[in-house]
């Protein structure tokens, strides 16, 4: 049986449910990771094949990847809160941001990606793996 998360943008205009079990918690360093959450890294759980419910309508901002592949950033128009990813080379991935949950506790980073662009004064988990770029799925 799987989980359901849910969670949505900071005013309540977007909001989620997904049922599913994600399939991977990382912390990414990378540079558009960076900018977008305002500090040394962004949150995130990915699900593959979720069944997902969105109410709201969200504004998308779409970025080429490392990879070139295009990364559609999801964000609320009205308070300007990210909220989930897609991924054109990978339209069966969802990705939402962990502060989007409505329990955030229920994030529990299991890596950390593109490391080689993080800083020294963003700490994350020495404990977790670390990479220098996103690792094979």
């Amino acid at each position: 049986m799987s989980k359901t998360y849910t969670g949505g943008c900071a005013c309540g205009a977007i909001h989620y449910e997904i049922s599913a079990e994600q399939v991977i918690m990382n912390d990414c360093q990378c540079r558009d990771c960076q900018r977008r959450s305002g500090t040394g890294h962004g949150s995130y759980l990915t699900f593959v094949d979720a069944d997902v419910k969105l109410d709201g309508e969200a504004k998308q901002w779409n970025v080429a990847g490392e990879s070139g592949n295009t990364k559609s950033h999801a964000f609320c128009p009205a308070c300007g809160a990210p909220v989930y990813l897609t991924f054109a080379g990978m339209p069966n991935l969802f990705t939402v941001h962990a502060a989007s949950l409505d329990d955030p506790h229920l994030y529990k980073p299991q890596m950390v990606t593109y490391r080689i662009r993080g800083y020294d004064w963003d700490k994350t988990d020495p404990a977790l793996p670390h990479f220098d770029k996103m690792p094979s799925m």
